[in-house]
């Protein structure tokens, strides 16, 4: 007779343990079909990729997880010794610990894969928060199972914190650039592609956001590497934002014999025939002329206010505008004046 599970079976042992575990594996490859069915149904109800990435993680830590849980009660179910079982049990929890780690991070992984890719901000960061997630997951799975079996992990903690302490004492600096980094990325006050101006600094087009600076093209074809800790302090003028077309205003000056109504009518007849013609001015809305700032030292000052497609375009729009304002004038008789100064003398003791 064979004691197997506290029952005498007439059986040899290998038998008994041979049957067991031939309906164990069938039970672990059941449970396993059942878990990808019903998450793969979930997923497609809720139309999201959570359940593809469970099932893609899962499919081989599940089944050598249950592999394990039935050798754990095969063991549990056979006469050993005290070390003996000591011992298997150990390993048995340290195996199984790291299988679920392994999980955690496959799932973790593959979750940032998939929401990171759709934001072009974290793309370049990817790497880093990838490091960092794998490492705090295994930190924590080793601290439970070093916990489960009994350790204790008090001076561990103590140990880690003092340690963490005097890291980030040491590298307070790039801490801080990369706490502003993950700032930047989830407030998104600027995007990759958009142009930009900080107070006091220079401005151009944003080349990257990375997890300790941001990378900045200027006009003149220059990167300039702004710390991402003094990018997060700094006001921003996101030229971008809400949307990229964007007022121009220009200031015209003519002299006081001219009529400025004839001016007005000039300037809006000469930015309307420009639509179209000058890359980047836009039609709608339509441009405008204000008598602002108004009377001047030397001619009356007006402001014509139009559309172009983004901040670059101004330049270009500008340049042309003036050339044939100035042409137009030319035809006109508008004069367009130089700053004047009247000195009157006096001969002294008149």
């Amino acid at each position: 007779m064979t004691q197997f599970f506290g029952y005498s079976m007439p059986v040899q042992p290998w038998f008994a343990m041979a049957i067991f575990i031939a309906l164990w594996l069938a039970l672990s490859l059941l449970i396993l079909r059942l878990f990808q069915t019903y998450v793969r149904q979930w997923a497609e109800k809720t139309e999201t990729r959570i359940g593809k990435l469970l099932v893609e993680a899962l499919h081989g830590p599940l089944l050598i997880l249950l592999l394990f849980i039935g050798g754990r009660v095969i063991l549990g179910g056979m006469e050993l010794t005290s070390k003996i079982e000591r011992l298997t049990t150990v390993g048995i929890s340290l195996a199984t610990a790291f299988v679920l780690i392994y999980a955690s991070v496959k799932i973790y992984h593959g979750i940032l894969l998939e929401y990171g890719q759709r934001y072009e901000p974290i793309k370049p960061s990817l790497g880093i928060l990838n490091l960092l997630g794998t490492a705090l997951i295994i930190l924590i799975g080793l601290l439970i199972t070093l916990d489960s079996l009994s350790i204790s992990i008090s001076p561990l903690l103590t140990t880690l914190g003092i340690g963490g302490l005097a890291v980030a004492l040491a590298f307070k600096d790039t801490l801080a650039n990369f706490f502003a980094g993950l700032y930047i990325l989830a407030d998104r006050p600027i995007n990759v592609g958009d142009y930009i101006k900080l107070e006091g600094g220079p401005e151009g087009y944003v080349q990257e956001v990375g997890w300790r600076s941001t990378r900045i093209r200027t006009l003149p074809n220059n990167i300039v590497v702004i710390p991402n800790s003094k990018l997060s302090e700094s006001i921003i003028t996101n030229y971008f934002l809400p949307e990229r077309r964007m007022s121009l205003l220009l200031n015209i000056g003519v002299s006081y014999e001219s009529d400025s109504r004839k001016v007005e009518e000039i300037l809006i007849e000469e930015a309307k025939r420009a639509v179209g013609e000058i890359e980047g001015l836009l039609a709608d809305p339509p441009p405008i002329v204000r008598f602002i700032p108004g009377f001047g030292e030397s001619a009356l000052n007006f402001t014509l206010i139009c559309q172009v497609r983004e901040f670059v375009d101004q330049y270009y729009v500008q340049h042309e505008l003036r050339h044939r304002i100035f042409e137009r004038f030319k035809k006109e008789g508008i004069e367009i004046p130089f700053p004047q100064r009247t000195v009157h003398l006096r001969k002294e003791g008149i």
